[in-house]
């Protein structure tokens, strides 16, 4: 965690004061902006990332999203200045850290977090919020708000212990020194892939690319699924799953796909 102002000047052309957005064909990508503050999670930030977020699952042109940080942080933690003398009541009747999960959790379209340097408490669940994580050489993973006197409040003691077990779970959490480098990260299966720092984004947006690329319908449903067995028991997985996958037969794109492989070319997807 991060004890910064939670103020950054606009870039010019910008329509946000924390982020940075661009599309590259049929991907877009969100990149955290607060250099000096190692892009410290805070509320105004969250609130620009999940605008940018329901602006692209609306946009039909895109169809899949990177997001990213700097070199030197992906995002090293929360911003202490802003939560610092908050109350347990005011906290709970405003639901404080709630809307920072409200639009990924919505997202429909594919998240791949490129993470390069510290993810760090916060840092670390954004990361893990997304759907693929894409590590640089020397990104480091933590949750160390217990040396804060506090705890993990945006999905660390859940995602966490999903990702990587409970006993590891549980030493990265309960002493907040114990951090994974991105080999261990890769190890533990945190992440996906590892990258040089210089090529991470790149990397990230050539597999956004090529899931973007496939029948928008199919991808959303397989994610849907996915998600799905963290929150189901198998015959319930297995039964929700066999409904999507019927379901896939209602669109153009399973014609077109089965068709394209039956004559032996490649499919050209309409997203219907």
């Amino acid at each position: 965690m991060v004890d910064d102002s939670c103020l950054v000047s606009s870039e010019a052309g910008s329509s946000y004061n924390m982020i940075k957005t661009e599309t590259q064909g049929r991907v877009a990508v969100i990149t955290l902006n607060r250099p000096k503050a190692l892009n410290a999670l805070c509320s105004e930030l969250f609130y620009e990332i999940n605008d940018a977020l329901a602006r692209f699952d609306g946009d039909s042109s895109i169809g899949a999203v990177v997001l990213t940080g700097s070199e030197r942080a992906f995002a090293a933690g929360a911003d202490i200045k802003e939560m610092k003398d908050t109350e347990f009541i005011g906290n709970y009747k405003s639901n404080f850290l709630g809307h920072w999960a409200e639009q990924i959790s919505k997202m429909r379209k594919p998240i791949i977090a490129a993470v390069n340097g510290y993810a760090l408490g916060g840092g670390c669940e954004l990361a893990m919020m997304c759907d693929i994580i894409y590590a640089g050489e020397k990104a480091i993973f933590g949750q160390p708000e217990i040396n804060l006197g506090t705890i993990p409040g945006a999905g660390g003691t859940q995602r966490l212990t999903h990702a990587v077990g409970k006993s590891k779970a549980m030493e990265m959490i309960l002493t907040g020194s114990v951090n994974l480098d991105a080999q261990e990260a890769k190890t533990y299966g945190l992440v996906s892939a590892v990258f040089p720092p210089e090529k991470l984004v790149e990397e990230a947006i050539k597999t956004a690319g090529k899931i973007a690329n496939k029948g928008a319908v199919s991808v959303q449903m397989a994610k849907e699924a996915v998600n799905q067995a963290y929150e189901l028991s198998l015959s319930s997985g297995l039964h929700f799953e066999r409904r999507l996958f019927q379901a896939t037969f209602a669109t153009k794109d399973q014609k077109e796909g089965m068709s394209a492989f039956a004559e032996k070319r490649k499919p050209n997807f309409a997203h219907e």
